[in-house]
């Protein structure tokens, strides 16, 4: 009698220990139409978690949280829930430039600070949830124990509840300029390394590893899609997958050293977004990761303008022309090497005459800006050779008058457009910024596409890392002060910082159509950018290209994997405020019916009782993407905000619509819509 009275008091003290020792009731949210709910806890062993469903579906798992700190025990366990705090928030904000006048920034917010007892000291995570998905982050105040610290990796989890079909890159520290693949998660090793191209620079990570943003679809209907927001001062996250349970995990760029994150307190994460719907078109409409930004940050935004622009750019990618001057010089020597005592290799795209004739095109047919590429010296050895010194961003080649074309180009009412290729020197273009800029201001410019092409130099880092993000945006603050617009290449992936400085107007940081003159593009791919790449910021993807067999060629050569018509068709599919036609003039004056499509476009939404001449281009009842590209037909005719207009698609193809208030002449000669 008396063993099993100890025997049962000695499992009441177990069972007390369990009961005291796991989670803590959760604490919870929903969002604000109540259809995504938040749980969080603290488990048994202090480390925080959270899960998230929809519509009261799983969409997220239970799931931990935390990060791996060098040379410390880390913030990954040992908490206890020491305070939670719960509000609303709603407002509603205009953007500098963008696809609406306005957006509405709707949440319900939960911070929970959570005390780690045993080195006296605490975090706060704060979640955001709002009607179209989840955002949170990691807060560190400034506290004695948690001042200066290094991050050795951070290990946010995202489970899934199933094995979802994902449309997915390879996670890569230095590009992203890869094909999607889709698939099965559990297909995602199998796959990978075939997945991975050839790339000017590029580390892959793991064989499990992908890149955000990530879209994927459930089984029973959802769309999921992980990102992250106002990436400043951080890493650049990667998910890696533990493909036996299906749980995504936070994978952070290292620095040279292998370290992933300098930080002191008081500071923060980016945030980490689940955005989710059961309606595909959600996600494409999704401004979470936009709100989640901070707002403008400059007060006078008059400068900053919508572009549509040309440019001395795809002759080069297409191998017709030359960035380089001479053939004569292997090795130069910015100040020393003397252009003026070299043979022109009669290639050179950005000359004289050529570029006047961008020029003239740009101003007959209502272009703001000319792209010229090519027009510095130094591009003779650009490329290959890990070198500091490689562009000084100033001195002209010899057969390009900067002064004479700047003038010409504002007497025809356009202005150039500059451009800076840092051959991923990042301190070299720190170096001479200040120059770089006043130079551009001197000059009558006020908007220049940057380009990272290649391994960074401070050696070792990476394109995607802490030093080179605080380098971007150093880079696009600095053009601020001298009212300068910034589209970067090769930048690491947008992540809504558009918001706070709209003169980022553009980025790359994708595969874009410059690779249909390389291994081409999959036909769906830019399909798929809009739920992926987008979800960040516009995209540089500069379409337009009309001669998709790039006839000018000779021999074997890739070519442009769509229709005519689809090339229409991107310009409202990859929104944008930066959009180039990017192939030659010629070519445009082939297909002069075309062209009109993108000197008109603009989206403006229809008001109810109003009529409008629509004007819709699309593929040729024969047009195909291999076949028979330019194959096109024009239609117009009177519409209104009730009219259904039905358009079929060629094999990659596609259709663009142009939609101009009907003028009473219009309504004469023009027959309604049929």
């Amino acid at each position: 009698m008396k063993n099993m009275k100890t025997g049962t008091a000695m499992w009441l003290c177990l069972l007390l220990a369990f009961l005291v020792g796991t989670s803590a009731k959760a604490e919870s949210i929903t969002s604000p139409d109540g259809q995504l709910k938040l749980d969080f806890s603290v488990n048994a062993q202090g480390e925080p978690v959270y899960e998230l469903s929809y519509k009261g579906k799983e969409v997220i798992k239970p799931s931990g949280l935390g990060l791996e700190l060098k040379n410390d025990p880390g913030l990954m366990n040992g908490f206890t829930l020491a305070d939670t705090r719960t509000s609303t928030f709603d407002e509603t904000w205009e953007p500098v430039w963008g696809e609406v006048k306005s957006i509405r920034n709707y949440y319900n917010e939960m911070a929970v600070t959570l005390n780690q007892k045993a080195q006296e000291r605490s975090i706060i995570i704060r979640f955001r949830l709002y009607n179209d998905g989840l955002g949170f982050r990691y807060e560190f105040p400034l506290q004695k124990n948690l001042n200066y610290f290094v991050i050795k990796e951070e290990h946010s989890q995202f489970a899934m509840a199933g094995d979802h079909t994902a449309f997915w890159i390879p996670g890569d520290y230095d590009t992203q300029e890869y094909d999607y693949t889709e698939s099965k998660l559990s297909e995602i090793r199998g796959l990978l390394q075939g997945a991975i191209t050839g790339n000017a620079s590029q580390t892959s990570f793991s064989p499990t590893g992908v890149q955000t943003s990530l879209q994927m679809k459930t089984a029973d209907g959802l769309y999921i899609n992980l990102h992250e927001a106002a990436l400043v001062d951080y890493s650049c996250m990667h998910l890696n997958l533990d493909d036996k349970n299906l749980i995504f995990e936070s994978w952070l760029t290292p620095d040279a050293k292998g370290d992933k994150g300098y930080m002191q307190a008081p500071c923060r994460s980016p945030w980490r977004t689940v955005i989710v719907s059961d309606d595909a078109r959600d996600i494409l409409a999704s401004k979470l990761t936009l709100n989640l930004n901070e707002p403008c940050a400059y007060e006078d935004v008059s400068w900053i303008k919508p572009v549509k622009y040309i440019g001395v750019w795809w002759e080069m990618i297409s191998g017709k022309s030359s960035w380089a001057y001479t053939d004569d010089v292997y090795s130069v020597k910015l100040g020393e090497t003397d252009y003026s005592k070299t043979k022109p290799n009669g290639r050179h795209a950005a000359n004289n005459d050529n570029v006047k004739r961008y020029i003239d095109f740009a101003s007959l047919h209502g272009f703001d800006q000319v792209l010229v590429e090519g027009w510095n010296e130094g591009w003779e050895d650009w490329f290959g050779h890990s070198k500091d010194y490689v562009f000084d961003f100033v001195t002209p080649y010899p057969d390009f008058d900067l002064k004479m074309l700047n003038a010409y180009a504002k007497a025809k009412g356009v202005k150039l457009m500059m451009h800076h290729e840092t051959s991923a020197s990042a301190r070299n273009y720190e170096r001479h910024l200040d120059t770089a800029y006043q130079f551009m201001v001197d000059n009558g410019y006020d908007a220049v596409k940057s380009g990272y092409v290649g391994n960074i130099i401070p050696r070792g880092e990476h394109h995607y890392g802490q030093w080179m993000n605080d380098h971007y945006l150093y880079a696009v603050k600095k053009a601020a002060d001298y009212k300068i617009c910034v589209n970067a290449h090769e930048a690491v992936r947008p992540t809504g910082l558009c918001r706070t400085y709209p003169n980022l107007i553009g980025n790359e940081s994708a595969r874009g159509t410059e690779y249909e003159a390389f291994a081409g593009n999959k036909p769906f791919h830019t399909t798929l950018l809009p739920f992926t790449r987008l979800i960040g910021g516009p995209m540089d993807y500069t379409p337009g290209i009309f001669d998709t067999k790039l006839s000018f060629l000779q021999g074997d050569h890739s070519f442009v994997r769509t229709t005519l018509a689809k090339q229409l068709a991107l310009y409202v599919t990859m929104y944008s405020p930066l959009q180039m036609a990017a192939d030659f003039p010629e070519n445009y004056e082939r297909h002069l019916d075309a062209f009109q499509f993108i000197k008109d476009v603009a989206l403006d939404f229809l008001e109810p009782g109003k009529q409008y001449v629509a004007t819709l281009y699309e593929d040729g009842k024969d047009a195909d993407f291999e076949k028979n590209p330019t194959s096109y037909q024009i239609k117009k005719g009177i519409v209104t905000a009730k009219t259904r207009i039905s358009v079929k698609l060629a094999r990659s193809g596609g259709f663009a619509l142009s939609l101009i208030e009907a003028t009473p002449a219009d309504r004469k000669i023009i027959k309604k819509w049929k």
